[in-house]
């Protein structure tokens, strides 16, 4: 059998397409332009070629044909969201942060090069963290983030991401032939969760960074290091904290005697819900993917045998209770005062629940009257396991700034899918920004009302 020749034309027209495939490069990665729309344009047929033939193949067009290169030599000059020509100075400076950040991604953080370190999927994850950690860090004030901080963010964020122009999948497609005919052809797309995901990721990110970039002038300050005001034209009061000694290190804000006008604290209050929608919105996001990802199998193995030894007995008596079960007042009975038992209630309730998903899903081939009773027991599991995942999504609701939960982590360090690493991981750091804002801003309006209580 002969072997086809290639069904793509990647010469001349390619190279006439360049510049204006380069200049998609500004639109957002999730608004990628559809292959199919392109596949007849793109792919000709040749003579000779045994596609013509009553019995048509699967032509597979080649990636580089339907998509643009990374193009991270162009984002040195043009960031992605128009901020402006840079010089040449800081391009050389930041293509060498590139060169020193993808030599760590390719190496998987091992940097001895004998191929011990992590997975591709744990080490752009884990970029994407600490990335966040400096440049959010030490952001703990309702002020603009500083432009060399915010263009750390934008171009590193955006360097991290190009690995999402290449993660497509394939699906069938018509191509019509010169000659009027038709064939179908293999084309790509962007993958589905990341083409819907990531640009709502991005948006939510442009959201944050204006709610911060908004507090230019504000009828609030915050203390320094030594005792004193920020702004000695303001009028003097008592700066109140209301988190007391657990977060000592966190800045504290002031408010004047006489307290916010209205249309400050109507203002603050409209940008502490526009952020709380973001936190959920992210939220949402990082559940998906997280749900996504596979369980482990050392997760598995560590799971105990009975839902009921996990939770103890007086979640479960709540829990299988045959009536209506209301997981706020499960929450209200258990009293759990601080993060550190709320993170300890979430492990033991989600590995019950896997346990008894788990009990569900087993079937065995037994005599008709056990299978009755294993339906009737399936039954019961089923319930355990969705007021359990209730009972999970109330805690987190109620304990927003919560930590990963065990199986969290787990699915995070064994991932091997790196779509689904950058959608959890960036997804998660957008959620934990969100919340900081909506906590600043719950500082200010606390601040307000104790001095409108002094006046």
């Amino acid at each position: 059998m002969e072997t086809p020749s290639s069904t793509c034309d990647e010469g001349s027209e390619v190279d006439a397409r360049s510049h204006s495939d380069f200049d998609d490069l500004d639109r957002p990665r999730g608004h990628c332009r559809e292959a199919s729309s392109d596949v007849s344009s793109e792919c000709s047929g040749e003579p000779g070629s045994p596609y013509g033939s009553p019995y048509p193949r699967w032509p597979v067009c080649t990636l580089a044909a339907r998509m643009p290169q990374p193009p991270l030599l162009k984002r040195l000059s043009t960031t992605r969201r128009g901020c402006g020509v840079r010089d040449r100075k800081a391009g050389d400076g930041e293509l060498q942060l590139i060169k020193e950040r993808f030599s760590k991604l390719l190496l998987g953080e091992d940097m001895s090069g004998s191929g011990k370190g992590v997975s591709t999927s744990v080490a752009i994850s884990n970029a994407i963290t600490n990335l966040y950690a400096t440049v959010f860090g030490s952001c703990h004030r309702l002020e603009p983030l500083p432009a060399e901080k915010k263009s750390m963010w934008r171009h590193g964020m955006d360097c991290l991401l190009s690995v999402c122009d290449y993660i497509v999948e394939f699906f069938p497609s018509k191509e019509i032939l010169p000659d009027g005919t038709t064939r179908e052809v293999m084309a790509t797309r962007p993958r589905s969760d990341i083409y819907v995901n990531l640009p709502a990721l991005e948006k939510l990110d442009d959201m944050l960074l204006e709610i911060l970039d908004s507090f230019q002038k504000t009828e609030f300050w915050y203390v320094n290091d030594k005792g004193h005001k920020d702004d000695s034209a303001a009028t003097p009061c008592r700066p109140v904290n209301h988190r007391g000694e657990d977060k000592w290190w966190l800045p504290v804000p002031c408010v004047a005697k006489p307290g916010l006008t209205e249309p400050a604290r109507r203002d603050l209050q409209q940008k502490r819900d526009c952020a709380i929608q973001i936190h959920k919105a992210a939220m949402a996001i990082n559940n998906g993917a997280l749900a996504e990802i596979r369980i482990p199998d050392l997760y598995k193995q560590a799971l105990p045998k009975c839902g009921r030894a996990s939770v103890g007995d007086l979640i479960y008596r709540h829990m299988s209770f045959p009536g209506k079960f209301s997981p706020e007042y499960l929450l209200d009975c258990l009293e759990i005062s601080s993060e550190h038992e709320a993170l300890e209630a979430a492990d033991r309730v989600e590995a019950a629940m896997h346990v008894w998903r788990r009990k569900a899903s087993q079937s065995h081939s037994r005599s008709p009257w056990s299978a009755v009773k294993d339906l009737m027991e399936s039954d019961k599991n089923v319930m355990l396991a969705s007021r359990a995942e209730d009972v999970l999504l109330c805690l987190k609701q109620r304990f927003p700034g919560l930590s990963q939960t065990t199986l969290d982590a787990s699915k995070i360090q064994y991932n091997k899918d790196v779509g689904q690493a950058i959608l959890e991981s960036y997804s998660r750091v957008l959620e934990s920004l969100a919340y900081n804002i909506v906590t600043c801003i719950d500082d200010v309006l606390f601040a307000d009302e104790a001095a409108r209580k002094i006046a």
